[in-house]
């Protein structure tokens, strides 16, 4: 599979070429467009149970859809829910991936996901919580909220990241997961809630934008007692350029 992206960072779109034969699993939703010919099937991948947990613990789709190409070939196009960028990472047997939820958005049938405990759950918000691994052969292709930052870390050297910008990191990189402050009234006053302490070797994904703070914003525009349809759609066409 040979995948192609444009329109980043800002609106990404993988191109996602398959050879004769060849099939792709996609994340529900996340199909543009396809070539003539391509057809698909949509089916709990690995059993009703592990379906349940990665959809309920990791963030991901109940059913995957895989992608299947005619003789001649074919492509779909995908893209992500939120505006932002994509990329693709190479999975390999002695190299696996930890994966925040939601940002994972196709890879084959080489590739096999799993959902992870990925450190507790802030108690006011999804941050933190369960993750999905990808492990095996072959590339995969991830979606964020915003722009992508990318982070070498040398072996021993630590960063730390804001729980709702984690998209992904190697498993050779060691994590905590930790309180920002000491104390819940410092919790408050900073507006910050948990942070993952990265510690090298290997990669680090991040993401410029938070999806849980889009989320906080949006529950407070509308406010408790709802919002008139048109109040929501002018909420929404703000974010996304349209009115």
């Amino acid at each position: 599979m040979e995948i192609v992206t444009r329109q980043g960072p800002s609106f990404g779109v993988a191109r996602l070429n398959l050879a004769s034969g060849e099939s792709v699993r996609v994340e529900s939703g996340a199909m543009m467009a396809m070539s003539a010919g391509v057809t698909l099937e949509a089916k709990a991948e690995g059993g009703v149970l592990k379906s349940l947990k990665r959809a309920a613990l990791g963030g991901e789709s109940f059913f995957l859809t895989t992608y299947h190409a005619p003789q001649e070939g074919g492509w779909v196009d995908i893209a992500a829910r939120l505006p932002g960028d994509l990329i693709n990472v190479v999975v390999q047997s002695e190299q696996s991936w930890v994966i925040s939820k939601g940002s994972w958005l196709a890879s084959p049938a080489t590739v096999e996901l799993d959902t992870k405990w990925g450190g507790f759950k802030n108690l006011f918000g999804s941050e933190g919580g369960f993750v999905v691994r990808a492990s095996g052969n072959g590339e995969v292709v991830l979606g964020c909220y915003g722009a992508l930052d990318k982070w070498t870390l040398a072996a021993g050297e630590t960063i730390t990241v804001d729980t709702g910008h984690m998209v992904a990191y190697q498993d050779s990189i060691q994590m905590s997961i930790r309180k920002v402050t000491g104390g819940l009234v410092q919790t408050f006053k900073s507006g910050e809630g948990l942070v993952f302490d990265f510690t090298g070797p290997g990669e680090v994904y991040t993401q410029t934008r938070n999806p849980n703070e889009l989320v906080s914003w949006l529950s407070a525009a509308i406010g408790p007692n709802g919002a008139s349809a048109g109040g929501v759609g002018g909420i929404v066409g703000g974010l996304f350029g349209r009115e």
